[in-house]
C-alpha cells in the first residue's frame, strides 16, 4: 500500500512532493496543571520552526 501512495505522489506533482518533505508532524507532551496528567498536542510545522515548537 505505500508504495502505491509513494508512486502517485512521484507521477502527479513534483514540486508538491518536494514540499510537502519540509514539514514534520511534532508531538509534544504537556502536563496539566490541575491533574498532573500527561496530554499530547500534535502540530504539523515545518522543519526549521520545530526547536521553536518544541520551546513555547
Amino acid at each position: 500500500m505505500a508504495k502505491a501512495a509513494k508512486t502517485a505522489i512521484k507521477t502527479k506533482d513534483q514540486k508538491a512532493a518536494a514540499e510537502a518533505k519540509n514539514w514534520s508532524k511534532v508531538i509534544k507532551t504537556v502536563r496539566s496543571p490541575k491533574t498532573g496528567a500527561y496530554t499530547f498536542k500534535e502540530a504539523i510545522v515545518h522543519k526549521d520552526k520545530i526547536k521553536e515548537y518544541l520551546a513555547s
